[in-house]
């Protein structure tokens, strides 16, 4: 998520970013489209790297960023064929199949999630079983880690007052409500930059409680995978990808500021914490079970089960609802 200060910004300097992306367009290159989870920041710092190194070009791909944002749902927009790829987190992605949408994960670039349940220490809360009887505030649809954390400690939904969570966090720090989401890379740091000193915070992770799903992974359409053609397209975007994010891993200082002359206007501290907690949740610590990119059949089990018993999910998900084929290609040379 964004401050509501800088959404406005984000979103008319990336709308630059797409119309200067369009005039570059290179003769003979595939053109990629890909839809962002969200406006941008350095959430997206590695895709971004591709770009400005030339990777996307050294793989004959002619890449065009799409801005996200509160109205913006990449699963409608690379469903309805206005971008090829999209970034998306494996719980929308599952929900939008089970609605009917056919879509399909083909790599997952975060192995840990960013989530986290904030409460102030003054609160008397320490952890997740003294939310019982608690205001708590999450943002729409992505309660589910929630839930099945309450769940874990014996607390049902009745038993806490759920409100659906604004931009920004001023409300937390005054305490509006008992606890708040926060993802790592943005809410947690803007939070003390309110002036919460770390020791006056507690933190449930939940990956920590086994609760954790899955977050951005890329996905496509299943009819446009039917090709060949275009399961190497999506390949040759995950090769160029995962060569941005280990750039931004060994040189995040370079990658930080390639990133700040794309999308101008943003504040260089909170992009800085930003990126080094998105590599943390890219590599780690602690490490990934496997490589970067590749969907573990373990971890997908892991999210899909949490959405089922909590309601996201009426139906087991499916296998096909993530694809192996496009990583195995990139690994070719």
């Amino acid at each position: 998520m964004l401050r509501r200060s800088t959404l406005v910004i984000a979103v008319l300097t990336f709308a630059g970013i797409v119309v200067a992306c369009a005039r570059l367009a290179t003769p003979g290159a595939d053109t990629v489209r890909l839809q962002l989870k969200w406006v941008p920041q350095a959430q997206f710092a590695g895709y971004y790297a591709a770009k400005t190194l030339g990777y996307y070009r050294d793989e004959s791909l002619e890449v065009t960023f799409l801005p996200g944002g509160p109205d913006v749902v990449p699963e409608d927009v690379v469903a309805d064929g206005r971008a090829e790829i999209g970034i998306t987190w494996l719980s929308q992605l599952l929900a939008a199949r089970e609605s009917g949408l056919p879509l399909v994960n083909v790599a997952q670039i975060f192995a840990h999630s960013g989530l986290r349940q904030l409460a102030l220490t003054a609160s008397g809360i320490r952890g997740p079983a003294d939310l019982r009887g608690r205001t708590v505030a999450v943002w729409p649809g992505h309660q589910s880690s929630l839930l099945a954390t309450l769940a874990k400690n014996g607390i049902e939904l009745r038993e806490i007052t759920l409100v659906p969570q604004p931009l920004g966090m001023d409300f937390f720090v005054k305490r509006k409500v008992d606890s708040a989401a926060a993802m790592t890379y943005n809410e947690l740091r803007e939070v003390q930059e309110l002036g919460v000193r770390p020791d006056q915070l507690v933190v449930i992770d939940f990956n920590k409680e086994g609760t954790a799903t899955l977050e951005d992974g890329l996905f496509a359409r299943a009819d446009w995978l039917r090709t060949s053609d275009n399961v190497r397209v999506a390949a040759r975007f995950l090769r160029a990808s995962l060569r941005g994010w280990e750039f931004c891993r060994d040189r995040t200082s370079d990658c930080l500021d390639a990133f700040l002359r794309e999308a101008r206007g943003l504040e260089r501290p909170h992009q800085a914490w930003m990126l080094s907690e998105v590599i943390k949740l890219i590599y780690g610590p602690p490490a990934p079970a496997g490589p970067v990119g590749r969907m573990r059949a373990d971890a997908f089990a892991q999210t899909a089960g949490v959405l089922q018993r909590h309601g996201v999910l009426k139906r087991p998900a499916d296998a096909a609802a993530y694809t192996d084929a496009v990583w195995q290609e990139a690994q070719r040379r």
